[in-house]
């Protein structure tokens, strides 16, 4: 028959309870850090690489018409200041 030191038979209790304790709190910390990066991502606003190249091509048209409109506006001024003048 073996006999149990209570001593012994304690400090196993307190390392077991330790050990069970820091895996609950490493736990903890992990999924606290994952919602943190959860919250800190959400509040980011990102797209798609299709919706990226479509506003893209959008800017680039925009940006060509503004352009033509201009040399238009220009063309137009340019022939009705001799007709002001007269």
């Amino acid at each position: 028959m073996q006999s149990e030191n209570p001593l012994f038979a304690d400090l196993a209790k307190l390392l077991n309870s330790a050990a069970g304790t820091m895996a609950g709190m490493g736990r903890e910390a992990r999924e606290a850090a994952r919602e943190r990066m959860k919250e800190a991502m959400g509040g980011l606003d990102f797209v798609s690489r299709d919706e990226f190249d479509a506003v893209k091509d959008m800017a680039a048209k925009a940006l060509d018409e503004n352009e033509k409109l201009a040399a238009r506006i220009a063309a137009l001024e340019a022939t009705a200041k001799p007709k002001a003048k007269k």
